[in-house]
């Protein structure tokens, strides 16, 4: 739709072209439903092509959990649909202390089945490892995707379903029935905002209310230091043990935290979550490290990004790796709620995976939300 042209209906409007926008479409084309996607770019670019493309299942709980397994399926399906390329190869957690042993045996306790524990050599026929690494744990329903290839793939299939995208379009405001663009007005039976962390941008005391901030990250692609060698599953560690909530229940995790922060205090008060994927080409995205705030200062400290290095290093046991890429991510955050769902206007929802998540559980989180506002 360009300017001028008449104003078009729908069945549902999602503003925002991320994997949350994207999955509403997606969970609206299974219904049968007619679709327009507003987006201010002409292709995503935000925090859903910055990530690790780490759909992380198993480390989550409660309806975290239940979404990311039903988004798991979602994405085995967008896999064969839509060519979305995909490694359904599961989590390595990587172990080099005791204490985190004990969480891991603890975790697969809890989780009947779910988690496997794995000695050192269990770990060496699963991914490669340094001789600081005694072992971990492989968690079977993870899954892994392309960040730079998915919502590109998603976006063609959806548009091959006939669902009609609007890209450098801006939405400037959204109302019972009603998106008013930069390209005309489109009308709709029902309209999902999902457009992260610029909810603020649109209804800024809701964004308030929510405790609704920005987390910025900072992650790196590095040459392939084991050419020939594929690491199929995404790779976690014991920094990773304190950023997801599965975890949080362990008796053994508290031993975990007071021991990295009087380690590495800097690491951990930047919120390190040190891990890594496998990009198809053979290198590696690594990171990544946090900092939050309603504005976000532009600069990057090198001396992060250098300790991050330094780690997955020693994690791989090889030399000084060689950075290709640097990049800052932004994505909604808050500690009131890992998913914001709200009704700023009558047949409006306002949608935001507020946790860091949203690759691993937007998928399930949408049909959810369809069935409550398109029932």
């Amino acid at each position: 739709m360009t300017s001028g042209v008449p104003q078009e209906h729908a069945d549902l409007v999602v503003v925002g072209a991320g994997i949350v926008g994207l999955a509403h479409a997606v969970a609206a084309v299974r219904r049968g439903l007619s679709v327009v996607v507003v987006e201010r770019d002409e292709h995503a670019t935000g925090a859903t092509v910055r990530n690790f493309g780490h759909g992380c299942v198993t480390a989550q709980q409660g309806a975290a959990l239940e979404y990311a397994l039903a988004a798991r399926g979602e994405w085995l399906r967008l896999a064969r649909e839509a060519g979305v390329w995909l490694r359904d190869a599961g989590t390595v957690v990587l172990a080099r202390a005791e204490d985190e042993h004990a969480v891991l045996a603890e975790f697969a306790e809890a989780r009947h089945g779910d988690v496997h524990l794995l000695d050192a050599a269990g770990v060496a026929r699963r991914v490669p490892a340094g001789p600081e690494v005694t072992g971990g744990a492989w968690l079977p329903l993870d899954v892994r995707v392309d960040p730079r290839q998915a919502a590109h793939a998603i976006a063609a299939w959806l548009a091959g379903q006939g669902v009609r995208f609007l890209w450098s379009t801006a939405a400037w405001s959204v109302e019972p029935g009603r998106v008013r663009t930069s390209r005309g007005e489109v009308t709709a039976d029902a309209v999902v905002l999902a457009v992260g962390h610029d909810l603020d941008r649109h209804f800024p005391d809701l964004a308030e209310q929510a405790g609704v901030v920005r987390c910025g990250l900072h992650m790196l692609r590095v040459r392939d230091p084991r050419p020939g060698t594929p690491i199929d599953p995404a790779v976690l560690t014991g920094f990773s043990l304190l950023r997801y909530a599965g975890f949080g229940d362990c008796p053994s995790l508290p031993a975990v935290r007071a021991r990295l922060t009087a380690t590495h205090p800097d690491l951990v008060a930047a919120g390190l979550n040190l891990m890594f994927t496998q990009l198809p080409g053979g290198d590696l995205t690594i990171g990544d490290t946090h900092a939050y705030g309603r504005t976000l200062d532009p600069y990057r400290d090198e001396a992060l990004d250098e300790a991050v290095l330094a780690e997955t290093a020693r994690l791989l046991g090889t030399g000084p790796l060689t950075v290709r890429e640097r990049w800052h991510g932004v994505y909604a955050a808050s500690t009131a709620q890992d998913f914001l769902v709200a009704t700023p206007a009558p047949g409006v929802r306002a949608v935001a995976v507020t946790s860091g998540i949203g690759m691993t559980t937007a998928l399930g989180l949408a049909p959810r939300i369809l069935d409550d506002l398109l029932p």
